[in-house]
């Protein structure tokens, strides 16, 4: 196997490149997955679950936005596996591809009850497979073109998109929320969707400017000349030391309790407080944009004092301040409202989510890391955000529309990532990237 030459790794005109790519590219692929997110909270349940109680309507809409996790997981072990094989790049272009298809198609789909959510139901799978071959492969990228001392803020790049697509996905709903709710549940809701096609262009034509990671080219080479990579497959190097892959994905998993929570249920609950649709969606779509730049921001300081010590601040805050976020929510009032997404994604869940992507790359070598790395992130997501609004929904119609119990799992979900985080981790900010062993930091206790 052979692969075009790429340049030094400090090259500093290629990682600026590379960062842009990343960053872009993440942008449009979570502008249709969260753009998803945010029409399960406000338009799927009027739209194809109209002939369900409103309550239940929800959650199976809320079961819907799930499956895009459940499949996840396959999408990481899947692009991750080719990824470590042939290469970073392909597997990008591919990813988005998928996207950016199931997301024109989701717009297209009839407003028919029943078949109708069979096949967003199918598009959201697929969906889920796309995001999870993204995420580990932009971040892989940035991270090995980068200098060490820098890797988080490059890095964070990847996650740096995420609320940025979540922004423009969110602010394109909400454009065409103002519309009379007639004509906005009959076709408004799908022009977003549609539009993913010009983001797919664009993405595709940023994404083909960029050189292969010259660690993985460098690692690649290493490993035909001992005849190693056919021997084993990244996912079984990943599994010879699966409580790292438990780990890390314990570790992440409050941050997207955190984020699914409040795009979701917290959008739900904000509208059912007394704020109309419009404002708590451009409430959520600027806590994004902020989101964009904290998150570099957070990486950025833990490439100085460390990764731990910043995710437990975004934890430990969250915690402490989970009941008066929900009682501002609860408030009705319009600048509390924002205030509450502002503290919630921009700040709290910005700190955990910035020095994620580096935190979860250093714990794999080079030739397993696109398959561990995006395995550990799809496991994050799936456990706190695949079925949280669900749960979340469910614990409030059992309830009788008492949220205590919503504030509670919450908060479960930031303690158990912060005891895992502070007992079974070590720092790995100094850890060597480009050697050929695994390189965890996970005690062994």
């Amino acid at each position: 196997m052979t692969q075009s030459a790429a340049p030094p790794q400090g090259d500093q005109t290629q990682l600026r490149k590379v960062l842009i790519s990343s960053f872009f590219g993440s942008t449009i692929e979570f502008y249709d997955f969260i753009l998803y997110a945010t029409a399960t909270a406000t338009v799927f349940v009027p739209v194809f679950f109209s002939t369900l109680d409103p309550l239940l309507g929800m959650v199976a809409s809320y079961l819907t936005f799930a499956a895009g996790y459940v499949s996840r997981p396959l999408g990481g072990l899947i692009f991750g596996h080719f990824g470590d094989k042939i290469g970073r790049k392909k597997m990008l272009m591919v990813s988005m591809t998928v996207m950016g298809v199931a997301s024109v198609l989701i717009g297209l789909v009839p407003a028919v009850p029943v078949w109708g959510a069979f096949l967003l139901l199918t598009l959201r799978l697929v969906q889920g497979i796309a995001i999870g071959g993204e995420w580990g492969g932009a971040a892989l990228m940035s991270l090995e073109h980068a200098k060490g001392s820098r890797r988080g803020f490059a890095a964070s790049f990847a996650n740096a998109g995420g609320p940025a697509g979540a922004f423009l996905g969110t602010a394109a709903l909400a454009l065409f929320a103002m519309l009379p709710e007639d004509q906005f549940l009959a076709w408004g809701w799908r022009v977003p969707f549609l539009f993913s096609v010009v983001l797919l262009v664009v993405g595709l034509y940023i994404r083909a400017q960029v050189a292969e990671s010259p660690i993985f080219i460098a690692a690649l080479k290493a490993a035909e000349e001992k005849k190693a990579l056919t021997r084993s497959t990244p996912i079984a190097k990943v599994l010879q030391r699966p409580r790292v892959l438990v780990v890390v994905g314990l570790v992440g998993m409050g941050a997207f309790v955190i984020q699914a929570l409040f795009s979701t249920f917290g959008v739900t609950f904000a509208v059912g407080s007394g704020i109309s649709r419009e404002v708590v969606l451009w409430a959520f779509a600027f806590s994004q944009l902020f989101a964009a730049f904290a998150i570099p921001a957070f990486a950025a300081l833990s490439d100085r004092v460390g990764r731990r010590p910043v995710m437990l601040g975004g934890y430990v805050g969250m915690a402490l301040l989970a009941f008066p976020l929900f009682w501002a929510l609860a408030s009705g009032t319009t600048w509390m409202v924002f205030g509450v997404f502002l503290v919630a994604l921009s700040l709290l869940q910005s700190m955990t989510f910035g020095p994620m992507a580096a935190f979860l790359a250093e714990n794999f070598a080079t030739t397993s890391r696109y398959t561990g790395a995006s395995l550990g992130y799809q496991l994050a997501a799936l456990l706190g955000a695949g079925f949280t609004p669900v749960i979340v929904a469910s614990i409030f119609a059992a309830s009788g529309g008492e949220i205590t119990g919503v504030i509670w799992f919450l908060i479960g979900g930031c303690v158990i990532s912060a005891v895992v985080l502070a007992v079974f981790t070590k720092e790995s900010r100094h850890v060597e990237i480009d050697e050929t062993v695994t390189t965890a930091r996970s005690s062994e206790h």
